[in-house]
């Protein structure tokens, strides 16, 4: 999906071979499919950075363009919104993944209000209600003291966004985490960008992992890893190891671990109405994978929300007959 912008096509976190530029909101992959090496992408200077470490690639940066606006989205470190005022005379703002609370690293969400609004239908049911985010933090911070006493704890989360969450907590009540190879590499780019992070790695320092890991210690891994390695560490020290994650998902799914903490860096069906009411848009376009995006239409027109699933945003705002029907 893209939008044209004084003169120039821009794909929106997407593959698109007519844009001549990509809008990356921010490095997970999901929101990386259309990056290469010969295009050139808008995007924040760590956002940048971190798709070049993930992908292994030098990709070309564009300096802002005309008519566009880069706002905070609250979602990970240099995750960013698109604001445009399109070729067609109206003005968009595309959310990318997003959170209206206030989050752990990442820099909080600021709005503007727009015509028409693109936005992420990651939790697009009421259903779905997220705790306190500080009261979830303490109850982090309580099982962690509680179970180091008896073993290993092993939290398994993605190795960009939520581990560096998971290790600025452990921080925050004087743990100093092991980390695995990929979180680590990340964990370093947190820190060329000024985000103070503690942590151990066997890849950084061989001696610090070492002394880290001689008692009773908390580990972050990649989800993928948990299972595996949580079985792997038992038998090496011989003590039991305890599972956890900390998602928004923890809300809907069993993660078949210890304990699994809801804490999320997008937002709740709740935050998302808060959300279009700062931006005040006239039109809106749910867009995700699977049926999300039809069910949060959905749920937002029996609020008496004017909202669409997105189909095809390019041909939905040249069709003036569409555009009447839909405003």
């Amino acid at each position: 999906m893209g939008l044209s912008v004084s003169g120039i096509e821009i794909s929106l976190d997407s593959r698109d071979k007519n844009s001549s530029v990509n809008f990356v909101s921010h490095a997970h992959s999901d929101h990386t499919t259309g990056v290469n090496k010969t295009k050139p992408i808008l995007a924040s200077a760590i956002t940048h950075d971190l798709i070049e470490a993930r992908k292994g690639i030098k990709i070309k940066r564009c300096e802002e363009l005309k008519n566009t606006q880069l706002l905070p989205s609250g979602h990970i470190i240099g995750s960013k919104q698109l604001y445009a005022e399109t070729d067609n005379g109206y003005s968009v703002l595309y959310s990318g993944d997003f959170q209206t609370d206030t989050p752990i690293l990442a820099e909080k969400i600021k709005t503007k209000q727009s015509d028409i609004l693109i936005m992420d239908s990651t939790y697009p049911t009421p259903e779905v209600v997220f705790d306190d985010k500080q009261e979830v933090i303490e109850a982090i911070n309580l099982y962690v003291n509680k179970k180091l006493e008896k073993g290993i704890i092993l939290f398994g989360a993605y190795s960009l966004g939520k581990a560096q969450d998971i290790v600025k907590i452990l921080n925050g009540i004087g743990i100093v985490p092991v980390v695995d190879k990929k979180i680590s590499a990340i964990n370093a780019i947190y820190k060329d960008h000024g985000i103070k992070l503690e942590y151990a790695s066997f890849y950084e320092n061989e001696n610090v992992f070492e002394e880290c890991t001689k008692g009773n210690f908390v580990g972050i891994v990649e989800n993928n890893k948990l299972g595996n390695l949580s079985v792997s560490l038992s038998k090496v020290y011989s003590k039991r190891v305890f599972t956890a994650v900390a998602s928004g998902f923890a809300k809907i799914f069993n993660m078949h671990v210890d304990v699994q903490f809801p804490l999320s860096d997008h937002a709740d069906f709740k935050q998302a109405v808060s959300y279009i009411n700062m931006c005040s848009p006239k039109l809106i376009y749910t867009f995700g994978p699977g049926a999300n995006p039809s069910i949060f239409a959905k749920n937002l027109s029996k609020l008496g929300y004017n909202a669409h699933r997105f189909l095809n945003y390019k041909e939905s705002l040249s069709e003036s007959v569409l555009l009447k029907n839909k405003f």
